[in-house]
């Protein structure tokens, strides 16, 4: 055993440590992203317009490459879905010209698939647009791209002038990103998100003022750390051949990447902890919640991948930001309902109901309040266990996706399993340290809960019900 378990732990740290190719999609794997690359000449606009899809949408759409079904994508069908895609993407792009609307032609068009994320692809569309157009003097120029709004992902415009001038251009004259080829490093906590742009031409020909600069905000260290991880997950869920080693070195990284996932802020996963052991909750509330978390994430991650896999023309990004906004409102209804039984019982007895409700697990919880209180707890346990593994994590959505493409089911949905384990593990873990500690202060606690009766059930509710709304409001920002 102390050889086998040598051996891993060298593999684990030859696999961890040796650089990693950069494979999986930047931005993520949900987004559509879009660059436009704008040339205003005398007598003509162009467009060098590019698409690029992450690795869910390109398996998405893969059928409508492949028209012919024998799951092989000849020259002839990539050079079809480019004229379709350019085509579709000319006539939802408007250009105007100091007021009139102007049409495109689609001078060139090609498509191809790039290696992606877990031995899945990457599709990436180049349509070559022009329109006659009379900038010979000063002029307004309106450029709008409503080309898939459905989709989240990174949108670029550049602008420059041959032989015609721009006024305070806002855009710049070069793309940040090569055009989608290589976006610049800590840019998913704020990609660009430019879909329209108005240039003003100058009669002179010459450019008038600064472009504008592209900023981007840096994600944090751990964000970084985990997306490596992930990086060697997708590895080995893609590799041609899985060994019996690396399949228990993916399950350990994706019991890691559950885990840290349950660290990152959101999913009401701070207020878990705090309903469980900060209101004298029990072990075995704790458990509830872990395995309520586990079950619920599982089951959401293998639905949404069935779904996208059988419905092309869902948005896997929205379904996400709707269960977000579910999640958040689940763990609202709980705030609301603590919030009332606070406010309606009387102070002198408002403590003891309040922490029943909220996991309350003292001394005389039975004989006083029986089997009813105790299911109410275990039902808002549950709820908030619900809550907390409600939205499915697009790293664990990307391995299951990957094992199926490779035919290998079974080990996607252990993969999507053991991921939940290791979120609900931390979930778990903390909560029974709080009850430990508590356990242990709670003679100090006890002689100073009377003193905050009135006030402490009001500000668990109160934190309960904030933290709710707020992951309502941030889930629905990008759906709404």
């Amino acid at each position: 055993m102390r050889r086998l378990l040598a051996v891993l732990a060298a593999a684990a740290a030859t696999l961890l440590l040796t650089p990693a190719p950069a494979s999986a999609h930047p931005l993520g794997n949900f987004t559509v992203n879009h660059f436009h690359g704008l040339r205003l000449l005398p007598d003509r606009i162009e467009d060098a317009a590019v698409v690029d899809e992450a690795e869910i949408p390109t398996l998405q759409q893969r059928a409508d490459v492949d028209r012919s079904g024998d799951g092989v994508t000849d020259a002839g069908e990539l050079a079809d879905y480019a004229r379709r895609t350019c085509a579709a993407l000319a006539a939802a792009v408007r250009v105007e010209v100091d007021g009139r609307l102007l049409g495109w032609r689609v001078e060139g068009s090609t498509f191809e698939y790039l290696p992606g994320a877990a031995n899945l692809a990457t599709g990436r569309t180049s349509c070559r647009l022009t329109v006659a157009a009379d900038l010979h003097g000063a002029a307004t120029v309106r450029f709008t791209d409503a080309y898939r709004t459905d989709r989240i992902g990174w949108h670029e415009i550049t602008a420059t002038g041959a032989g015609v001038g721009l006024q305070d251009p806002p855009v710049p004259t070069t793309s940040v990103s090569d055009a989608l080829r290589s976006y610049p490093d800590d840019l998913l906590s704020s990609p660009l998100d430019q879909r329209s742009v108005t240039l003003r031409t100058t009669a002179d020909g010459a450019a008038h003022g600064a472009a504008a600069a592209a900023a981007v905000d840096s994600s944090g260290p751990v964000a970084r750390a985990l997306g490596g991880l992930s990086n060697r997950l997708n590895d080995l869920t893609g590799a041609d051949h899985l060994t019996p080693l690396a399949g228990l070195l993916a399950i350990a990284l994706a019991l890691i990447l559950g885990a840290g996932h349950a660290l990152l802020p959101g999913h009401g996963k701070t207020v878990i902890a705090a309903y469980i052991a900060g209101r004298r909750g029990s072990y075995r509330d704790a458990f509830t919640v872990g395995a309520t978390v586990t079950a619920t994430h599982t089951g959401g991650v293998l639905i949404l991948g069935l779904l996208l896999t059988a419905a092309t023309s869902i948005a896997g990004e929205a379904v996400l930001g709707w269960l977000g906004i579910l999640s958040g409102l689940i763990i609202t209804a709980i705030g609301a309902a603590l919030l009332r039984s606070a406010v309606n019982r009387p102070a002198a007895v408002a403590l003891t109901p309040v922490l029943a409700t909220v996991g309350a697990h003292g001394q005389d919880h039975h004989h006083h309040h029986g089997h009813g209180a105790h299911d109410h707890r275990r039902r808002g346990l549950v709820g908030l266990g619900v809550a907390g593994g409600l939205v499915p994590s697009p790293s664990a959505l990307i391995v299951l996706l990957s094992a199926i493409a490779l035919g290998r089911s079974w080990f996607g949905v252990l993969l999507v399993v053991a991921y939940g384990v290791g979120m609900a593990a931390v979930l778990t873990a903390t909560g029974l340290l709080l009850v430990h500690v508590h356990g242990r202060l709670a003679h100090r606690i006890d002689t100073v809960s009377g003193r905050a009766a009135t006030v402490t059930p009001l500000i668990t509710a109160a934190l309960v019900l904030l933290v709710g709304l707020v992951l309502v409001i941030r889930a629905a920002v990008p759906v709404l």
